[in-house]
């Protein structure tokens, strides 16, 4: 599996309501898109509960295999969005390990973390302990998937959750909340 995000930062006076209307006119588009695991529309305003600097529009995506993500790159949804927001900067992690609930689809806030990896500790020891950490939260009531994914040019680790409640982490500098919009799933 392979977890891909990018990010539209948008003015302080943008109406987010474009945002809402895009998600709830396009968001079906990858229902059952092939290869795809999830996408959740995600969005962050600096005025409600996500306590955002900024307006963000940054879904998340949970691909199968990286033929999905090419085709999805390559094909007429990523470039509508391009064409509306400029083309982004796509992060992409390997995946770790991964979490998803058959109750995925009623997630209704998402947290991301972005954390280095610490050189003194072995890649396989931080794996594990990323592995062990997304079993937990499949445990865990509220946490309709997680997933733990490692990038090797910039030696960082994601932590991506989804939830039906608001979460209880705060939003800093390594993590964002963000409300989920719709969620693309296979049927």
């Amino acid at each position: 599996m392979i977890a891909m995000q990018y990010s539209f930062t948008l003015p302080a006076d943008y109406d987010m309501g474009i945002i809402d209307r895009r998600i709830a006119e396009k968001g079906h588009l990858l229902d059952n898109y092939p290869h795809l695991r999830f996408k959740a529309y995600l969005s962050a305003r600096r005025t409600d509960a996500t306590r955002s600097r900024d307006n963000l529009y940054a879904p998340f995506y949970l691909w199968d295999d990286v033929e999905g993500l090419n085709n999805f790159l390559g094909g007429d949804g990523f470039a509508g969005v391009s064409g509306a927001f400029g083309r982004p900067q796509v992060k992409s992690w390997f995946v770790w390990q991964a979490f998803v609930s058959p109750d995925v689809s009623q997630a209704a806030f998402a947290t991301r973390e972005i954390v280095p990896v610490d050189a003194s500790m072995p890649l396989g020891e931080r794996r594990k302990q990323e592995s062990g950490r997304v079993l937990r939260d499949g445990e865990h009531n509220g946490i309709l998937a997680s997933v733990a994914g490692f990038e090797p040019t910039t030696w960082t680790v994601v932590r991506f959750r989804l939830r039906a409640a608001e979460q209880p982490e705060q939003a800093d500098e390594a993590t964002r909340i963000y409300r989920v919009g719709h969620m693309s799933l296979p049927k």
